[in-house]
């Protein structure tokens, strides 16, 4: 058996949409497929979760360990972004300030979220270890270093690390000579 799963077990899980090469790690959890958008050339590796509303673009890759819960907010991953391991996406997130108890399993009233949509735009790489928190844009072309917190938006084609996140300086625009024929016209 693959450790991917098939063209027809992709159809039958119930995504909204799958382009064309999509491999997803029969080792992941998808949490309500119907909400998740997928491109072409996307791969998703073992221990992944997927979780809410989910819009990935076409050449993707999703490494091991990595958590994007999107809730109803919604995260979106533009093409070309690699997200390295062990990286958490949040579009929603507890209140840890002890005013709230911090658990899903209680009202509504009883808690208090934060909720916003998170979007990764082209070109972006994010390094192992990194979170990022709600409502959070990180801009076109952008790299962030391992182990990193970004909980505010980026400016295009820098490289950031760090918790807090700084930036360290920018990053060359010399990966769009290697973009494919495909996606060179649109670029």
């Amino acid at each position: 058996m693959d450790s991917y799963f098939s063209e027809e077990e992709l159809s039958q899980i119930g995504f909204l949409k799958f382009g064309k090469n999509v491999k997803i790690s029969r080792k992941s959890s998808i949490y309500s497929a119907e909400k998740i958008s997928l491109g072409s050339n996307v791969r998703v590796d073992d221990f992944c979760i997927l979780s809410g509303l989910i819009t990935i673009g076409d050449y993707v890759h999703i490494n091991p360990y990595n958590g994007i819960f999107a809730g109803d907010e919604g995260v979106t991953l533009e093409d070309f972004v690699n997200l390295s391991s062990k990286i958490t996406i949040y579009a929603v997130s507890d209140d840890y300030s002890g005013t709230y108890l911090t658990t899903p399993l209680i009202p509504d009233s009883r808690q208090y979220l934060t909720k916003s949509p998170v979007i990764i735009k082209k070109y972006v790489v994010i390094g192992t270890g990194s979170s990022v928190l709600p409502g959070v844009i990180i801009e076109e072309g952008c790299a962030i270093g391992a182990m990193s917190l970004v909980r505010s938006n980026t400016d295009a084609w820098g490289i950031y690390a760090g918790n807090p996140l700084k930036f360290i300086r920018a990053r060359k625009k010399e990966l769009l000579d290697y973009l494919p024929d495909d996606k060179k016209a649109i670029s």
